[in-house]
């Protein structure tokens, strides 16, 4: 029983660890999913007619009070083909220093959430709902996986800004700066606290590109979408393998998979 505890302790140290400030990545892809890019969050549109490739890279920089940097990065590979399905592949190291490789299949035709165990060759798949129409750009950069929703109790600490278009990557991508100021004492601190998140959200391929958080309190977090293929994928990614064992799971609603 001492064993599991501690395992599953690990587990929630490192999951933590891969959030950045103020909550999880948006899952629930860059996670960048774009988001981003994370898995159980609200579901997200489809959106078909436009597919892609690329690889998500997520870094973080903190910066200890002794001045001893601590560093970070992660990379995710998606695919989304022209039909809206979306592959998501990562490789992440537990605190035990071993790898595990996670992958996704969110498939809004067969309306399926597959998870794929490489090791075991088993596939965990549940039904999901899908919205139904595409997504806009509005919709995108309020929930895109890089950008997950915000706190509405904070609205009168908090400053929108819309900045101009730039190529990122290859990418024309549209920009918006929101800062928030957390008030001296609301939290026992002494003086203001100023937070700023960053969007360059594509609005052709309706997910973002780039996504910077600075926090004082936890360093900074930039995520990115990198290799950008605009061609189609290869149909067999959103497949399962012949020669996994796929176990069904209930219904809910399209979490784990971003685009």
């Amino acid at each position: 029983m001492n064993t599991k505890l501690v395992i599953g302790g690990l587990l929630t140290a490192l999951t933590l660890a891969a959030q950045p400030p103020g909550g999880p990545r948006g899952r629930g892809p860059m996670g960048f999913g774009p988001g981003g890019p994370g898995p159980g969050g609200p579901p997200r549109q489809v959106v078909t007619g436009t597919p892609y490739s690329g690889v998500e890279v997520r870094s973080s920089v903190q910066t200890l009070a002794n001045g001893n940097v601590i560093q970070r990065q992660e990379q995710t590979t998606v695919y989304r083909d022209s039909q809206g399905r979306v592959r998501r592949e990562s490789t992440r190291t537990t605190p035990d220093g071993q790898t595990h490789t996670m992958i996704s299949i969110s498939d809004p035709v067969a309306n399926t959430v597959t998870e794929l165990d490489p090791v075991h060759k088993v596939a965990q798949q549940r039904p999901a709902r899908f919205p139904n129409q595409p997504q806009t750009n509005a919709a995108g950069r309020a929930r895109g996986p890089m950008n997950p929703p915000r706190n509405g109790g904070a609205q009168a600490n908090m400053r929108t800004e819309t900045l101009s278009t730039q190529s990122i990557n290859g990418i024309s991508a549209s920009g918006s700066r929101v800062t928030r100021t957390i008030p001296a004492g609301q939290i026992g601190n002494s003086q203001p606290i100023e937070t700023v998140h960053e969007t360059w959200m594509s609005d052709d391929l309706k997910v973002p590109v780039l996504v910077k958080t600075t926090d004082p309190r936890t360093g900074t977090t930039t995520t990115q979408l990198t290799n950008i293929n605009r061609s189609e994928p290869d149909p067999a990614l959103f497949q399962v393998p012949s020669d996994y064992t796929v176990r069904k799971g209930p219904g809910g609603p399209p979490g784990p998979a971003r685009q």
